[in-house]
């Protein structure tokens, strides 16, 4: 369940009365522990006795060996069955904390109470939680649903400008993929600011909710959330492994480019569609030089993507503003046709 919450946290102490954990535990990185923590222990009115783990923040510490140093801390603080666990951040904490709570004593309940604009409206709805390996974005991981996700809006104000572009380029695909008013809801927000983007956080969670409570486990149209992501989680790894990561949503922004082209070239919409769309994309987002990157390193990660199978890369396209499809097969040359069209932009 997604509850907006407003500044009195109710629902959450609600929530926590009802329940009665044994312990909480709150998973919070540097930024969350400064600007996001102290508000929130302002407002939870419950006497259970908590812990508070500290990590520091990128997609770096989204590893085993951070689950492994989290298992142990858990194991120290003697949490058992009946703990729960709150993780209060952004995409990285959301799904590192998902993870983590879910294989503890083979699963220990938690909440999620996103801190950034990507994980209220993406990363922490859906029950995917993981970690990276070798450069791979969320290879290891496991479907567990939070028991509750707390939406605090108030927590945008604490974001830097890219954490916040950054989490657009998910609303945005939640528009192209279903949704044509809110695709054009949003883009025709002149500056993203959080007081211009809080009033459709709603129907962005309410858009991938619909989907992934349909296909929970990612066999059908689950696979239309990963529109722009097959390209974009490729390019995001092999920033990541230069030593100059970029931001999550700047990849998928890459991804939705160069996979809208895709979807012109399988003629499933028209280039003056696939014009417009990239139009819009790039009025947001800068465009990255990707030219150091080998077309065959792309390829090789695209196809060792979990979403693949026999070897084979799996899209999931637009045939429309609003409107998608998955399991779309595409030949490499029409992969490297779309990032040569992609570096032709940059040049």
């Amino acid at each position: 369940m997604i509850t907006i919450l407003d500044d009195t946290f109710s629902e959450l102490n609600a929530y926590l009365e009802s329940n009665k954990p044994s312990k909480i535990i709150f998973l919070t990185d540097e930024n969350t522990h400064e600007h996001c923590l102290p508000f929130l222990l302002s407002n939870v009115t419950t006497e259970v006795p908590y812990e508070v783990i500290e990590i520091e923040p990128g997609e770096e510490l989204k590893t085993i060996d951070t689950a492994t140093q989290l298992w142990e801390i858990l194991s120290d603080f003697e949490a058992d069955r009946k703990t729960l666990m709150i993780n209060l951040g952004g995409g990285v904490i959301t799904d590192l904390g998902g993870f983590v709570a879910s294989t503890y004593k083979r699963g220990v309940s938690f909440i999620n109470i996103p801190t950034t604009l990507l994980a209220m409206c993406d990363a922490a709805i859906g029950g995917k939680n993981g970690i990276d390996h070798q450069f791979l974005k969320n290879i290891v991981g496991t479907f567990a649903n939070a028991e509750q996700i707390f939406i605090y809006p108030g927590f945008l104000e604490t974001l830097p400008y890219t954490d916040l572009r950054s989490g657009f380029a998910e609303m945005l695909k939640h528009g192209l993929i279903a949704d044509r008013k809110h695709w054009e809801d949003l883009t025709a927000i002149s500056e993203l600011r959080p007081e211009n983007i809080a009033p459709f956080i709603e129907r962005s969670t309410e858009i991938k909710q619909e989907i992934v409570q349909q296909d929970f486990k990612e066999q059908n149209i689950r696979k239309t959330l990963n529109f722009g992501h097959t390209i974009g989680h490729a390019l995001e790894s092999l920033f990541l492994k230069s030593g100059r990561p970029i931001p999550h949503g700047e990849a998928i922004a890459i991804g939705m480019i160069c996979e809208t082209r895709l979807s012109y070239l399988n003629k499933l919409i028209t280039e003056e569609v696939s014009d417009e769309i990239i139009k819009q994309i790039k009025k947001y987002f800068p465009l990255h030089d990707i030219s150091s990157f080998k077309t065959k390193e792309i390829l090789h990660l695209m196809t060792n993507d979990k979403k693949n199978s026999l070897g084979e890369i799996s899209f999931s396209l637009i045939d429309g503003i609003g409107s998608s499809c998955h399991d779309q097969r595409v030949s490499d040359d029409e992969i490297t046709e779309v990032l040569t069209f992609y570096n032709n932009m940059t040049a």
